[in-house]
């Protein structure tokens, strides 16, 4: 079982940065691969990132490509996710996730239905 704590959300003016932590208990953290995804009120939940269990492969959605990183440093249990240069259409609850997916087969991590794990979100707020 693990269990997931994001935190590091917040309001923010457009052009500004928040990074983003999510916190996992447990001892096989790096066996998992770990996802960022969002929900916008009236919005179906959308893929954000995602990062193998080494942190050496990562994909991103079109809309964040160039703008937020993901990054991992399992001796901490630890996932972030460092936002720039945001927009008030990043406004959202971030949510992480964690699933058992394989380096090779990353890519499916960018489907919600991947991730046996879940946190309970943090809100981002960009105002303009």
């Amino acid at each position: 079982q693990v269990q997931l704590v994001e935190s590091g959300g917040g309001l923010v003016q457009a052009g500004g940065s928040l990074r983003l932590s999510c916190a996992a208990s447990g001892r096989t953290f790096s066996r998992y691969a770990m996802g960022w995804f969002r929900q916008a009120p009236g919005k179906e939940r959308e893929f954000v990132a995602v990062i193998s269990g080494s942190g050496s492969r990562s994909y991103y959605a079109d809309s964040v490509k160039g703008r937020f990183t993901i990054s991992r440093d399992n001796a901490k249990n630890t996932v972030y996710l460092q936002m720039n240069s945001l927009k008030p259409e990043d406004t959202a609850v971030y949510y992480c996730a964690g699933g058992s997916i394989s380096f090779w087969g990353l890519l499916a991590g960018t489907q919600a239905t991947a991730y046996e794990y879940w946190g309970q979100g943090t809100q981002v707020t960009v105002s303009s």
